[in-house]
């Protein structure tokens, strides 16, 4: 055996890459399949592993719905963190796309809170992905007035709205 027979690219293709390298490379794959001009960056903070694609034309990486952007998210936690959950989440956002969402998220949940108080009645809102219903989970406790569970079997898992008990009703 030769010192070259070391580093043949079947050696390579064996080296683990660190989760920053491999969600970097796996989101670059993906843009270059769909043929993007993008540029990736990734960093990780905080216990979140957060990927951004920002160029022209991402409407394809984010799909209708979001439905996209969600899938590659996904696959990105499980490709990325192959031995099953890990503490760290990953993100990946295009064109600040997951910050656009968050705040309709939470104008949606406002609209569903005064409704619910208003009525006294539970409001129940569309299906949502885990990580938008944490959001609503979220940003509905730290408005208080009502509280906030889940409901159903995923994919069809959706958020209740219930108005709090208030001091005098029986």
């Amino acid at each position: 055996m030769s010192e070259r027979d070391g580093d043949s690219s079947e050696d390579l293709a064996t080296e683990e890459l660190d989760p920053v390298e491999a969600l970097e490379e796996l989101l670059e794959e993906i843009a270059d399949g769909l043929q993007l001009d993008v540029d990736v960056d990734v960093e990780e903070r905080d216990g979140v592993l957060s990927g951004r694609l920002e160029g022209e034309d991402v409407g394809l990486f984010i799909g209708r719905h979001g439905q996209t952007i969600d899938a590659v998210q996904h696959l990105a936690q499980r490709i990325v963190f192959p031995d099953g959950p890990s503490s760290v989440r990953v993100v990946v956002d295009a064109n600040g796309y997951r910050e656009r969402r968050a705040e309709a998220l939470r104008a949606d949940a406002d609209e569903a809170a005064d409704e619910a108080l208003s009525s006294g009645k539970p409001v129940e809102l569309d299906p949502l992905p885990p990580f938008e219903r944490r959001i609503v989970h979220e940003y509905l406790r730290e408005r208080g007035g009502v509280e906030t569970h889940s409901e159903g079997n995923e994919p069809e898992r959706y958020l209740v709205i219930t108005p709090l008990a208030v001091d005098g009703d029986a």
